[in-house]
């Protein structure tokens, strides 16, 4: 029998993930593609996500 509850986290989590990327670069004026890669570098600790990505804007 296939556990089907483990395959559907996995879309779930890319959905959460992309939903806060696409906020963070929103929030933030980086690209979305640089935002996911804050999130994923930070562990979604959005936060810590945000402050980079500011200091990312302000160096850039």
């Amino acid at each position: 029998m296939v556990d089907t509850a483990h395959k559907q986290d996995k879309p779930s989590k890319k959905k959460d993930t992309d939903r806060k990327a696409m906020h963070l670069a929103e929030t933030t004026d980086v690209s979305p593609n640089q935002a996911r890669e804050l999130l994923e570098k930070h562990g979604n600790d959005i936060k810590e996500a945000e402050k980079q990505a500011r200091n990312f804007k302000a160096e850039g």
